[in-house]
């Protein structure tokens, strides 16, 4: 069986931040066990954000019609910083959850003390196991998860909520996923079924977007409440 991240041990060694582009900086975070890459949609002065990352293809995959670039721009007005983190290996959920805690642990150092996951697909299952792991992850989104590698959402209430959306007629991973991981959470959780969606969420983007934008923005301004 593959191992997972907690018998894995990565060390960052060196962090590479670059000159703004298209609106995000490329970051290079290097470690024992690779570099991981980034793009870092930095606001002054954040307390708060976001780590996005995609699914089993790689890449920058984003899900919803370019869902992740999108919603970066629009959270960075908003006083939310993100960070888009693409998986050394998108095939091995503990790698990639080591990918997901470098990013982490750099928002941390960036001042970001109150964070959310978002993840795609196999990622859906990766930001439940790296919000496990780290205290500071205080809300959850998986768009059309996968059931494998979840089992640790059962002991993350109530610190951190979760919103799960799914398409009614996915062919990659079916909607009993999510209702698998809604039925195993605690308190607070949200479920979101599409009717006629994918599992690309193509068809509903702008609802996804609707709905991922203002849960998030709702879960940080309670935080500070």
């Amino acid at each position: 069986m593959p191992r997972s991240h907690e018998t894995l041990k990565m060390i960052i060694e060196d962090v590479f931040l670059e000159a703004e582009t298209e609106g995000y900086c490329p970051l290079r975070i290097v470690t024992n066990r690779g570099e991981v890459q980034g793009r870092h949609y930095r606001v002054e002065d954040a307390k708060c954000g976001v780590i996005f990352v995609g699914g089993a293809g790689g890449g920058w995959d984003s899900p919803a019609c370019g869902l992740y670039p999108r919603l970066c721009k629009e959270l960075a007005g908003k006083g939310v910083a993100s960070l888009r983190v693409r998986f050394r290996d998108p095939h091995q959920l503990g790698e990639a959850t080591l990918d997901v805690l470098a990013g982490l642990e750099f928002l941390q150092q960036q001042g970001i003390a109150d964070a959310a996951l978002v993840g795609h697909s196999f990622g859906g299952a990766v930001v439940i196991q790296a919000a496990a792991a780290a205290k500071s992850v205080r809300a959850i989104v998986t768009l059309a998860t996968q059931s494998y590698g979840t089992s640790p959402v059962a002991d993350l209430s109530p610190r951190c909520s979760l919103l799960l959306i799914h398409g009614t007629v996915d062919k990659v991973l079916r909607p009993s996923c999510s209702e698998y991981v809604y039925e195993i959470a605690g308190e607070p959780k949200w479920i979101m079924l599409h009717e006629g969606a994918n599992h690309g969420l193509d068809e509903v983007a702008a609802d996804v977007y609707r709905e991922v934008r203002d849960w998030l923005l709702k879960q940080f301004a309670q935080r500070q409440d």
